[in-house]
């Protein structure tokens, strides 16, 4: 009998004792990480053959203190190595962990390579040779604290490389996780399987291999065994003959069908070939098809067994698509699939949450450094006349708003509103309309408020959001406010440089929906920026602090003599540039002043007959010479500005200051007073936050005579 070790991925370590034990394997005994049980020379070969679940099966020669390096080599020495090589054999060393001693991986198999060629040398033998890419003997040491395991590798390269796999989609599942979770499925062989998110058809072709009784490494070229001196051919050849036979017959005799589609053409494309190469492709009908469109196939006449690895994601923006994912497949799989069972196989519990149905089971397992949660569900056999809908109050809310303010923006003739702000306190989100994409800015919850539920509270917003305005999971944006301080208020989010056109009144502006925390076009000042329009004929036009451009936009549509537009940031500037272009309005009479406004403004000797600022709250960048505070500064600024307003001139002062006072004796003081018309400026949209902004008109006093 052999004493072996059998290694798989943490979390099945149970299912791979009752498959060793299912083989004839002796002795079971379950350790972190793997198995260790006895076989004989049959039994050895037959894991290696029809286990599915193993990632390596590695036969254990000694064991070693390691307190120095030294200590390592000579206990590398002691295993009669000549004995395990035959003739020429070529051989690679693989070691795993560290101590306080051996600090390097890379020294530590130098050290085991040194001693194994002494072994030899010191017989006046021959030397074998290190094949690092292919060798007929793999030597697996770990180093665990002080105890160096150093075992003989039998399988060569990692048992879950079945052989009929060369390249994948993304985020791919190796063959032996995807085995165990077929075999936690509760999917029963003879009846139809499906999975909608296919990818390169792993958890189909593995199935399929099972129901047909093929053997998982039949098709494999390379094993680690054939360098063995201990190594029985015959015992191998009558193993994978039995093998071989048996598939052929499994094929022959399996009349149920596989079924795998994927909206991505090229990865079926893949999938087709792997399944070819594993001698499947006859019963697994792959299609290109998108998960919102899944029906039953019409060969299938009784219930079955959806499984699928479905996207999961890291990153903020692709949260929504995926949370519309996983909205669409609960909503489908109720309505397509009455009765059958389903089981998925994810990094996030959260992004199942949104399927709406409650499992019965459950199990966990590790994908690599992931946590991931295997759940099943049995759908009912009673089709819903509808789907449950996410955040009721939430969603009756925003089609609400909806129904009315796409009304009045399309007779507005504006392509760009909120849609909901914070309507409800529990639902703390601002959903915003450019043109047929949707933005939601998830206000930052408190510390108080649990993350975990904060975070499933977004997940359903998103989900109803999508619903309730009849959305493909492309069209909505996602974004996290909160308080910006630094650098922070001017990072960029990501960097797919995308920019969509949309309409305001008679202008056309370019939006970024996805790199910047704020989109570009400010959509509280809209009736401020129509109003500077209708003000601007004949005049010269100065806008500070002008972000992107847009009150410049309005003032040259309505006939502005001149345009002078002056921003600190050189990216904000080149696109109010583009803006100013898409709207036919270049060259001299429209300029771009690229400055620390308040500097340009202290220094500038120029004339203006209409002058718009919207300054920040307050500033501290290191680009500007001191900090600027909006409620401390303004009359500074004011007698700047004052200075550069030609007689019968206006500015058209406004800020986002909540609680902001006008200093009206300050004002009184260089001559000129303000008159309030934030209630002018804010539209229908907007009617709910009557503080996002103060507008003011400020004028010289005229004297009466």
């Amino acid at each position: 009998m052999n004493s072996l070790f059998a290694s798989t991925a943490r979390g099945l370590e149970e299912l791979l004792k009752t498959e060793l034990e299912n083989l004839g394997a002796q002795h079971c005994r379950v350790v972190q990480g793997g198995v260790h049980f006895d076989a004989d020379t049959q039994l050895v070969y037959q894991s290696l053959m029809w286990s599915r679940l193993a990632s390596r099966i590695l036969l254990p020669l000694g064991e070693c203190k390691v307190y120095s390096d030294l200590d390592l080599y000579l206990g590398v020495m002691a295993i009669n190595w000549p004995s395990l090589f035959v003739e020429n054999a070529t051989f690679a060393v693989h070691f795993n962990g560290l101590n306080d001693v051996i600090r390097n991986s890379q020294y530590g198999a130098l050290k085991v390579k040194d001693a194994i060629v002494d072994s030899f040398t010191r017989k006046n033998l021959a030397r074998p040779n290190v094949d690092r890419e292919q060798p007929d003997i793999r030597i697996q040491v770990r180093l665990e604290k002080e105890v160096a395991s150093i075992s003989l590798d039998l399988s060569g390269d990692g048992l879950h490389q079945r052989g009929y796999r060369d390249s994948t989609g993304l985020a791919p599942i190796k063959e032996n996780l995807a085995a165990a979770i077929i075999l936690r499925s509760g999917w029963k062989p003879g009846t139809p399987l499906l999975d909608p998110m296919c990818g390169s058809g792993t958890l189909l072709i593995e199935a399929a291999m099972m129901a047909t009784d093929r053997a998982p490494g039949l098709y494999r070229q390379h094993w680690g065994f054939t360098g063995w001196a201990a190594h029985d051919e015959e015992a191998w050849k009558a193993v994978r003959t039995e093998a071989q036979v048996r598939a052929r017959r499994g094929l022959t005799e399996y009349t149920s069908r596989f079924y795998g589609s994927d909206i991505d053409g090229r990865v079926i494309e893949r999938a087709k070939t792997n399944a070819r190469r594993a001698g499947l492709g006859e019963i697994i009908r792959f299609t290109v098809g998108d998960v919102a469109q899944l029906t039953c196939p019409q060969d299938v006449q009784e219930t079955g067994t959806i499984i699928s690895n479905p996207p999961y994601g890291e990153r903020l923006d692709s949260e929504p698509e995926l949370i519309a994912l996983h909205h669409v497949l609960g909503r489908v799989v109720k309505q397509q699939f009455p009765g059958w069972a389903l089981s998925l196989f994810s990094a996030s519990a959260e992004l199942l949450s949104c399927l709406q149905l409650r499992s019965e089971r459950q199990f966990k397992a590790k994908n690599g450094p992931l946590d991931c949660v295997q759940k099943n569900y049995q759908l009912s056999a009673t089709v819903p006349e509808q789907a449950g809908q996410f955040a009721q109050d939430f969603a009756n809310r925003l089609r609400k708003n909806a129904k009315k303010l796409d009304k009045w923006a399309k007779q507005e003739g504006i392509e760009c509103y909120r849609l909901y702000d914070a309507d409800l306190p529990e639902y703390n989100v601002a959903v915003d309309r450019y043109a047929d994409n949707i933005v939601i800015q998830e206000y930052a919850p408190p510390k108080t408020v649990d993350p975990v539920k904060a975070r499933q509270r977004l997940f359903d917003i998103i989900a109803a959001t999508i619903d309730v305005l009849s959305l493909a999971p492309g069209q909505l944006i996602l974004k996290t406010r909160e308080r910006q301080k630094g650098k922070n208020q001017y990072q960029k989010l990501s960097e797919k440089g995308q920019y969509k056109e949309v309409r305001e009144y008679n202008a056309r502006f370019l939006v970024n929906l996805t790199d910047y925390l704020d989109t570009g076009l400010f959509l509280d000042h809209r009736l401020a920026r129509r109003m500077l329009g209708q003000m601007s004929k004949g005049k010269d036009f100065l806008n500070l602090f002008s972000y992107t451009g847009s009150a410049s936009v309005h003032a040259g549509l309505g006939g502005a003599r001149s345009t002078t537009t002056v921003d600190m940031s050189r990216t904000y500037l080149e696109w109010a540039e583009r803006n100013l272009r898409l709207n036919g309005l270049s060259g001299r009479a429209h300029r771009l002043i690229q400055a620390d406004c308040l500097g340009w403004l202290a220094e500038s000797n120029e004339h203006y007959d209409l002058i718009f600022i919207d300054p920040p709250t307050f500033s501290n960048s290191k680009r500007m010479d001191n900090t600027f505070d909006v409620q401390r500064d303004h009359i500074a600024v004011m007698r700047d500005l004052n200075r550069l307003l030609r007689d019968g001139g206006t500015i058209v002062f406004s800020n986002n200051k909540r609680g902001f006072r006008m200093d009206h004796e300050g004002l009184a003081a260089l001559g000129l007073e303000a008159q309030d018309i934030t209630a002018k400026t804010q539209s229908q949209d907007f009617a709910r936050n009557r503080q996002i902004h103060n507008c003011w008109l400020i004028r010289r006093v005229t004297r009466k005579s």
